[in-house]
């Protein structure tokens, strides 16, 4: 049976440690957040993003030069945290999510950081605060890691967000191999499904689907 704490499918807890241990492991901040997040919300802790995700992020956010990026679905601030590191000097990060207990997790460690002040934190639904911005396109890059049936309506929104040529990384698009498992019929499952199926036909992204994490696929803007 696989261990259902690595998240990286297929991958054993020691080739797990490897990998992590010779990309760009993390920090003490971060480690202590992923410790602090497992001990106050327990088995709920499996949304964290991994190590190796959370590296990649950082790796893309300065890859491409992000000044301006979007986060859906915050949890307890890992992944932001990771974001706002990369951002470009002078770069901001907006996240959205619904629930104060578990970003006030995070905050604390955005500010030992430092890098509180590039997060804004909007404490609603996605799709709200989507709408409520101007379709102007000066996103550099997004990271979608909220509700699942939601993802192609995030999507959409982002479209006219996000710069051409700017990212968009959508997390758990192989949701623990149940895509491909037809026996599995629950929404998330069937929404990620389609979600996936209409990205491989879309020719407004360029795209690629990587087995880290819970699977992820990079969309770059044309």
């Amino acid at each position: 049976m696989a261990d259902r704490s690595i998240k990286s499918l297929g991958l054993s807890k020691e080739l797990h440690a490897y990998l992590v241990d010779h990309g760009s492991p993390p920090d003490e901040i971060l480690a202590e957040l992923a410790s602090v997040t497992r001990e106050r919300i327990g088995q709920l802790a499996i949304m964290q993003i991994p190590p190796e995700e959370g590296a990649l992020l950082t790796f893309l956010a300065r890859l491409i030069g992000a000044r301006r990026a979007i986060e859906l679905g915050t949890f307890t601030g890992y992944s932001a945290l990771c974001i706002a590191r990369g951002l470009a000097e002078g770069g901001k990060l907006l996240c959205c999510d619904v629930s104060r207990e578990w970003t006030d997790i995070g905050r604390p460690f955005w500010k030992r950081a430092g890098v509180e002040d590039r997060i804004d934190l909007r404490l609603a639904p996605a799709l709200e605060t989507l709408a409520s911005l101007p379709a102007d396109r000066c996103f550099d890059l997004a990271f979608i890691d909220a509700v699942k049936t939601e993802y192609w309506r995030y999507l959409e929104k982002l479209y006219g967000l996000i710069r051409p040529g700017g990212l968009v990384v959508v997390d758990n698009v192989l949701w623990s191999g149940s895509v491909i498992d037809e026996a599995e019929q629950g929404p998330d499952t069937r929404a990620i499904r389609d979600f996936n199926d209409r990205v491989a036909r879309d020719t407004r992204f360029d795209r690629v689907m990587l087995g880290v994490g819970d699977g992820l696929t990079l969309l770059r803007v044309r």
